[in-house]
Order: C-alpha cells, then sequence, then structure tokens
C-alpha cells in the first residue's frame, strides 16, 4: 500500500489539534458559544494518509469525513495519523506518541502491508491486539473502531480467510465496532482507484468516507 514515507495528513491534523486547543483554552467557564470539541483519530497507513492524491490534505478519505463532520456542525475534529508504509508492527511502535493528544474515537486501519508482505496472521493479529490494548490504557473512555481489509485470492485461499477472520476475531473478542470492508465498493474498480489498483483516487476515497460517514455518525451525537 505504498511504501513512499508520508506523514503530512498527520502532521497537519496535529497542528490543527493544536489550534483547537489553544482556541479553547480562551474561552471564559461560562462562555455559551464554544461546545466541548472531541477528537477523532484515524490511525492507519497509506490509504489514511491519502497516498497518491493530488492534494491529500483535502482529498483524503479523513479529510472526506472531516468535511461531512463541518457540515453537520458537529464538535468534533479530524486527525490523520495516517503514514504511507505503515505495518501494525510499525504502528504498534507510533501508536504511543499519537495517544499523547485526547482521543475520544480511533479508527484502526492497519493491516494491509501486513497482508501484501505475506505476514503471518497470528503476527498481525497479536499487533493489533496489542494497539487495542494501548488505546485502553491510555484513553479508556475512548470508543475503538477497527477497519477491515482483504487480500487479493492470488495470495491463496488459506491465507485469504485466515486473514480476514483477524479482523473479525479481534472485533468479536474486544467488543469494538468492525468496518468489515474498508474499500468495500471501491476495491477493484478501475475507475474508483489509481493506477496501481491499490489506492483509492479523489472519488474513491470520497466513497470510503461515504461508508465510514454511515458507521461512525451515531457515535458523534
Amino acid at each position: 500500500m505504498g511504501l513512499t514515507y508520508r506523514a503530512t495528513g498527520f502532521a497537519a491534523g496535529l497542528a490543527r489539534a493544536a489550534l483547537t486547543l489553544g482556541a479553547c483554552l480562551l474561552w471564559a467557564p461560562g462562555a455559551r458559544s464554544a461546545p466541548p470539541l472531541h477528537t477523532l483519530v484515524f490511525f492507519g497507513d497509506s490509504l489514511t494518509a491519502g497516498y497518491g492524491l493530488p492534494d491529500p490534505e483535502t482529498q483524503s478519505f479523513p479529510a472526506r469525513f472531516e468535511a461531512k463532520i463541518e457540515a453537520a456542525h458537529l464538535p468534533w475534529h479530524v486527525v490523520n495519523a495516517g503514514l504511507s508504509g505503515e505495518t501494525t508492527a510499525g504502528g504498534l511502535r507510533r501508536i504511543d506518541w499519537v495517544l499523547r493528544q485526547p482521543v475520544d474515537l480511533v479508527v484502526i486501519e492497519l493491516g494491509g502491508n501486513d497482508g501484501l508482505r505475506g505476514t503471518a496472521p497470528d503476527t498481525t493479529r497479536a499487533n493489533l491486539q496489542a494497539i487495542i490494548d494501548r488505546v485502553r490504557a491510555a484513553r479508556p473512555s475512548a470508543r475503538i473502531v477497527l477497519a477491515g481489509m482483504r487480500m487479493p485470492s492470488s495470495m491463496g485461499q488459506d491465507f485469504v480467510r485466515a486473514y480476514e477472520a483477524v479482523f473479525s476475531d479481534l472485533a468479536r473478542t474486544n467488543a469494538i465496532v468492525l468496518v468489515p470492508f474498508l474499500l468495500d465498493g471501491v476495491a477493484g474498480r478501475p475507475e474508483l482507484n489509481q493506477a496501481d489498483g491499490i489506492h483509492p483516487n479523489p472519488e474513491g476515497a470520497s466513497r470510503v468516507a461515504d461508508l465510514l460517514w454511515l458507521q461512525l455518525r451515531p457515535f458523534l451525537g
């Protein structure tokens, strides 16, 4: 899912979070027009970062999701913590740093690069479980959503089934929300993907945001 390092969306998200926090501190305790802000973090790989898009800051699916939040006038802001080339092992090393900020809802979108590299599903499972545990330890009140992925049939049916089961098993054992397939309705459609056939184009990213909106809207109040 792209091995090029790209953390632009993540850095911008953290900058927005810092600005938002600074603005909140300016309000007096009795201020009426400053609703409490909540933080939604998309923690993932190149799909989250918006790899290959002309303008990830506005075209990645987290950016499109944030536009929906703004249009609905909901008291949330979005942090894009996507990093191209990220694996579940890399995510485990990075999650503590991400959790240094307040988090109310985190969407974990990792595992695709594991699968494409042939990483054993049990290893992917263990890393994702450790990430979930870190989130719960650092932010006990935060909701966790796990975004599932699927592998192409060319990798063999046994691997495909074992890989897909990782996400459903983790969602069940941890009692967290599962988005069964993040790229549902987008994967395999050339008109919605870039030339590599893996990363969504701007329209595809918008479709991903639409899917997530249906899943996450009830949690946004």
